[in-house]
C-alpha cells in the first residue's frame, strides 16, 4: 500500500508545514537579498509573495489564500512584528535602568541640591535623584508587558470580516503562532487596532520619561550649575564658537519625544470616525508605528550611552549646597522634635530665615542667641549631625 496512504492526518499536515516553512525562508531570503523581483502587475506585497511561491511550488500555491484575507492577514502581521518589537524595547529599558544604577552605585553618599519650582530645597543624595527615573523605567516596563495581553490575540480567521466557512481551526494556528488568545468577533479582529494605539501611548511616556531626563542633563551641563560633563561622543561644537559643548544627544532626545506624541494624537484622529469593519483609512497604521518603534528604540539605547559615560563633578554638587537655606525644612522638623506645633516652627523658621537674608547669612551661620531671637526652643545642637 502507497505511503501516503497509512499516514496519519497530523504526519500529512506536519509535512505541509516543513515545505511551507521552506519556501517562506527561500522567499524571505530573496526579499533581504534584494534578489526577489516585484512584479508591478501585482497588486501589492501579499500577491506578490503568493505569485512567487506559485512559480516555486506549482499550481498548489494557489490554494495559500483559502480561508483567508489581506484584513486578517495585515493584522496578524501587525501583531507579530509589535509583540517582538515589545519586548526589544523592553530589553533596551532594561539596560538603560543598568546604567543608570551603576551610575548610582559610583556616586553612593554624593548629596545635591533636591528641587522643587526649580528652586533648592532640601538636600538629597544624587543616587535617589537618578533612581527616580529607574522608577519611571520600570512602569514603562511594566505597561510594556501588559500591553502584550491585547498584542498576543490571533485574529486570523476573521478572513475579510465574516469568518470563512471551511472547517479551520484558530486554536491550532494560535498554538503554531505561540499566540495565547484567539480573536472572539471577527469583525473587531479585521478593524482593531487599539493595540498600537495602547502601544504608542506606552512609546508616550517612555519619551516623556526621557525627555525629562533629558532636560535635567542639559541643565545639570551647563556652566550655571556644572554638575556633570556629558562625554564627547554624544556631544558636538559649535562652528564659531570654539569654548561651547553642546548636549546635542539629550537635546535630540528631548524634541523627538514631539514626534512620538504626535504619532498617537495621528492615529487616534485616523481610528475616530471609522466605520465597521476594515477601511483603508487603517493602512495609516504603519507610519506612526514603525517611526514611534525606531524613534523610541534609538532614544533609550542613546540615554543608555549617556548615563553609562557620564562624568559627575562633586565639588560642584557640594558648592550648591551652600546657599538657598536648604536646611530651613530640618530646623523646623528639629522644632517640632522640641514640642513646638508645626505651623509655629514653619513660622518661626520663616522668620529666621529673612532674619539671615537681612544679614547676608546662611542659616548655619547664625549664631544661637540669633536664632533663638525667633525659634526661643533651639538648642545648640541645632543643624548638628549624629
Amino acid at each position: 500500500m502507497p505511503d501516503q496512504v497509512n499516514k496519519k492526518p497530523w504526519q500529512g499536515r506536519f509535512a505541509a508545514l516543513i515545505s511551507l516553512r521552506y519556501y517562506r525562508l527561500a522567499i524571505q531570503q530573496e526579499i533581504d537579498s534584494g534578489a526577489f523581483v516585484f512584479d508591478p502587475a501585482a497588486e501589492d506585497i501579499h500577491m506578490a509573495i503568493e505569485q512567487r511561491l506559485i512559480a516555486l511550488v506549482g499550481e498548489v500555491g494557489r490554494k495559500l489564500h483559502t480561508a483567508r484575507s489581506r484584513n486578517d492577514q495585515v493584522a496578524l502581521d501587525v501583531r507579530l512584528y509589535l509583540r517582538d518589537q515589545v519586548q526589544r524595547l523592553f530589553s533596551d529599558l532594561q539596560e538603560l535602568r543598568r546604567s543608570g544604577v551603576c551610575l548610582a552605585r559610583r556616586h553612593l553618599g554624593l548629596i545635591m541640591p533636591g528641587y522643587t519650582h526649580l528652586q533648592r530645597a532640601q538636600p538629597i543624595l544624587f543616587s535617589h535623584h537618578l533612581l527616580a527615573y529607574d522608577e519611571m523605567f520600570r512602569r514603562d516596563q511594566a505597561r510594556l508587558q501588559d500591553t502584550l495581553v491585547r498584542i498576543n490575540v490571533l485574529p486570523l480567521g476573521a478572513a475579510a470580516l465574516a469568518g470563512t466557512t471551511f472547517p479551520i481551526d484558530p486554536a491550532y494556528t494560535a498554538q503554531l503562532l505561540d499566540f495565547p488568545a484567539v480573536t472572539r468577533n471577527s469583525l473587531d479582529a479585521v478593524s482593531d487596532r487599539d493595540f498600537i494605539v495602547e502601544f504608542l501611548a506606552s512609546a508616550a511616556l517612555v519619551m516623556v520619561h526621557l525627555s525629562r531626563l533629558a532636560e535635567e542633563l542639559i541643565l545639570w551641563s551647563s556652566a550655571e550649575f556644572g554638575f556633570v560633563e556629558i562625554a564627547d561622543a554624544y556631544c558636538t561644537g559649535s562652528s564659531i564658537m570654539p569654548q561651547k559643548k553642546n548636549p546635542d544627544v539629550p537635546e535630540l532626545i528631548r524634541a523627538k519625544s514631539g514626534r512620538v506624541f504626535g504619532h498617537l494624537l495621528g492615529l487616534l484622529t485616523t481610528l475616530k470616525g471609522l466605520p465597521l469593519a476594515y477601511n483603508r483609512d487603517l493602512q495609516e497604521d504603519k507610519e506612526p508605528l514603525f517611526d514611534t518603534v525606531d524613534t523610541v528604540q534609538a532614544s533609550v539605547r542613546l540615554m543608555a550611552g549617556v548615563l553609562a559615560n557620564l562624568t559627575v563633578r562633586p565639588e560642584r554638587l557640594a558648592a550648591a549646597l551652600t546657599g538657598g537655606f536648604l536646611t530651613a525644612t530640618d530646623m523646623a522638623d528639629y522644632l517640632v522634635t522640641r514640642g513646638v506645633p508645626f505651623r509655629t516652627a514653619h513660622a518661626q523658621v520663616g522668620q529666621t530665615v529673612r532674619f539671615a537674608e537681612s544679614q547676608g547669612k546662611d542659616l548655619s551661620d547664625l549664631t544661637l542667641a540669633e536664632i533663638q531671637q525667633f525659634a526661643p526652643l533651639a538648642e545648640a545642637d541645632l543643624f548638628k549631625s549624629d
